[in-house]
């Protein structure tokens, strides 16, 4: 993980060097001969949508809207805190908490590439926990105020940043009443993670580093309150949030690895194949037959609505705002 570290650089760079930059119009207030930087703390929650290897649409799977499961739609939320050293730009702090969901099950094959993700018929959930920094870049602020106070109440703009996360991915199997049973995916090796027969797959780490990247939009409604809606992409840089990546395995290697109850479980789970599509008869996948698609890492991406409050906002800057002109 240290390796992607470096991805931290340039979004804390940037933020660093604005709170230097001299010829900056500022966005902090004047008490006095005191001048503040402006702080928001706010929350945030909305809809959260996994783009992996599991469910989709018609056609080949992507990691694109295309494939995007309304029906499986979770919800995060969380806080943040913003410090604007000037007015065309906020660093900003945030943590939140979620879900995220796949599920081939749900596919509606309509005889394309996806009836093999029907018939793989593999689901998963998880819990997730996000932190992030990240810099909020206003662009019309910084081009438009060479021609006055351009200070309009609605205000787009672009988040990029670099976080981590947490997860633990689970999967389920179905007994023949109906009752269905969610196990732990990772200590099962179900793709042979750490296995000596597939020295390429190592075990993978439940916390990982993403970058957070994306667009929105903020209205002033007072001095110090504000909403903002706000569409964030995670780009990880792991194939596993969902447990899915390569290949199919020798289950006889379960019983090589696991303990006897595990390796019963890793049977059942890494391979429930529909015998009714994409092989008519076929009990299960063979041995190195794709499972995964590993040339296109998980993500993920949010939809919120955000409710920011100002700590020390002047009480003439509503009076200054405008409706922009220039949209």
């Amino acid at each position: 993980m240290k390796k992607y570290l470096h991805l931290a650089i340039v979004p804390l760079t940037l933020a660093m060097a604005c709170f230097y930059a001299p010829a900056a119009k500022s966005q902090a207030i004047q008490i006095g001969n005191e001048e503040r930087t402006v702080f928001e703390v706010g929350i945030n929650i909305g809809p959260s949508f996994f783009l992996g290897d599991l469910g989709g649409n018609r056609g080949e799977g992507t990691r694109f809207i295309k494939d995007v499961n309304l029906s499986l739609t979770k919800w995060m939320k969380g806080a943040y805190v913003t410090v604007y050293p000037n007015d065309w730009l906020g660093v900003r702090a945030a943590a939140q908490f979620g879900k995220l969901e796949g599920n081939d099950e749900i596919i509606n094959p309509k005889g394309g590439e996806e009836l093999f993700r029907k018939q793989r018929n593999l689901d998963f959930r998880t819990n997730l926990f996000e932190a992030y920094v990240a810099a909020e870049v206003y662009p019309l602020q910084l081009l438009l105020n060479r021609y006055g106070d351009y200070n309009p109440r609605l205000k787009p703009y672009g988040v990029i940043g670099v976080g981590m996360y947490k997860y633990n991915p689970q999967g389920s199997l179905t007994d023949a009443n109906g009752n269905q049973t969610w196990y732990y995916l990772k200590p099962l090796h179900l793709e042979g993670q750490g296995f000596a027969e597939y020295p390429d797959r190592k075990e993978y780490s439940l916390t990982q580093i993403n970058i957070p990247m994306g667009v929105g939009a903020k209205y002033q409604l007072t001095e110090k309150v504000n909403l903002s809606l706000e569409i964030l992409l995670r780009k990880s840089f792991n194939d596993y949030v969902d447990d899915v990546s390569t290949t199919y395995i020798d289950p006889a290697l379960y019983d090589k690895y696991l303990s006897p109850q595990n390796a019963v479980i890793a049977r059942k789970i890494s391979d429930k194949m529909i015998n009714t599509l994409y092989v008519p008869g076929a009990t299960r996948f063979a041995a190195g037959e794709q499972r995964g698609n590993p040339n296109q890492n998980d993500s993920w991406f949010t939809t919120f609505l955000k409710i920011g409050w100002k700590l020390n906002a002047a009480s003439s800057e509503l009076k200054r705002m405008r409706c922009p002109a220039r949209f």
